[in-house]
C-alpha cells in the first residue's frame, strides 16, 4: 500500500528548498471518470488552484483528450498542454511540438475501419482524435467486452504503423513510434529549462498511459497515482481520487507561500 500523498506534502514538495514542476493527468485525476468524455468537467475551486499554482512554479497538464479539447476544458492560461497522451504539445512562449504527423492517414485508415467494426455493439463511443483513435466500451453490455477487444486487435495488427493502448474502458489506436506520457515529460523538462539539479518534478496521474510517466522520473522526481484500490505501479505516493487531488493542491500551494 503506497503512502497517502496528503500525509507527506511537505516532504514531496521539499520543503520549499527545491523549485517544483507539476505534471497533471485529466481525466481521473483532475476530474471523476464519467460514463461520457464530455461529461467531465473540472469544478471552478480546482481551476483556481492550478491558476495560483501556475503564478509560482510550471504546470503542464497531459492528457489522451485533444489537445484543444482539453485547453477548453483547464482554461487556465500560461501552462503548457499535451493532448493525445503527449503527442501534441503546445505552451507560452511558442512552446510547440507534434510527433508522428507523418502517420496520420494511418490512422485515419484505422478510424474508419474501427467505426464500421464496432457499429453493431451497442453503447460503444468512438473518439477519432488528431493523433488516436479510442474506442470506449464503459457502456457496452458485458458480453460484448471481448468482442470490442477482438476488433480492435484485428486492425492493430493490420496496420502496424500503429500501436494499441489500453486505458479505463478503453482501447485506443497510436502512431507506434517510441513516444509516449513518459518521453513528453522529459521533452517538457528540457525545452522548459528544467533539467537543473534543483527543480523537483512532480507527475499525478490514474491511468496506465501515466506509468510511463511515473518511471521516466523514478531517480529524479515524484509519481503519485490517484486510485483507490492498490495496484502495481511505479509511484511514490498515491491519493484516492480527484477531491483528495485538489486537497493535496492546496495544501502544496500552501507549502509555496
Amino acid at each position: 500500500m503506497l503512502p497517502s500523498a496528503l500525509e507527506h506534502v511537505e516532504e514531496i514538495a521539499g520543503a520549499g528548498n527545491r523549485g517544483l514542476a507539476l505534471f497533471l493527468d485529466y481525466d481521473g485525476t483532475l476530474t471523476p471518470i464519467v460514463s461520457r468524455p464530455d461529461q467531465a468537467v473540472l469544478m471552478d475551486s480546482t481551476r483556481a488552484i492550478l491558476r495560483v499554482l501556475a503564478s509560482k512554479i510550471p504546470v503542464a497538464i497531459l492528457s489522451g483528450r485533444e489537445l484543444e479539447d482539453v485547453r477548453k476544458r483547464v482554461g487556465v492560461d500560461g501552462i503548457v498542454y499535451a493532448g493525445s497522451h503527449g503527442f501534441d504539445i503546445a505552451g507560452p512562449r511558442g512552446l510547440r511540438t507534434q510527433k508522428a504527423i507523418e502517420l496520420l492517414p494511418a490512422l485515419e485508415a484505422a478510424g474508419k475501419e474501427v467505426r464500421e467494426k464496432l457499429a453493431g455493439i451497442a453503447g460503444t463511443l468512438i473518439e477519432r482524435k488528431h493523433f488516436s483513435i479510442a474506442a470506449h466500451y464503459r457502456n457496452v453490455n458485458e458480453n460484448d467486452f471481448l468482442k470490442v477487444e477482438r476488433a480492435v486487435s484485428e486492425i492493430a495488427a493490420r496496420h502496424r504503423k500503429l500501436r494499441r493502448i489500453d486505458g479505463k474502458k478503453v482501447y485506443e489506436l497510436l502512431p507506434d513510434i517510441d513516444w509516449d506520457k513518459g518521453k513528453a515529460v522529459l521533452w517538457l523538462l528540457e525545452n522548459l529549462g528544467l533539467e537543473r539539479p534543483n527543480v523537483h518534478p512532480i507527475y499525478i496521474g490514474d491511468d496506465r498511459t501515466d506509468e510511463d510517466a511515473f518511471r521516466a522520473l523514478e531517480q529524479r522526481g515524484i509519481g503519485i497515482l490517484v486510485s483507490e484500490e492498490p495496484k502495481p505501479t511505479a509511484a511514490s505516493y498515491s491519493l484516492g481520487n480527484p477531491s483528495e487531488v485538489e486537497r493535496f493542491l492546496c495544501e502544496l500551494v500552501a507549502t509555496l507561500t
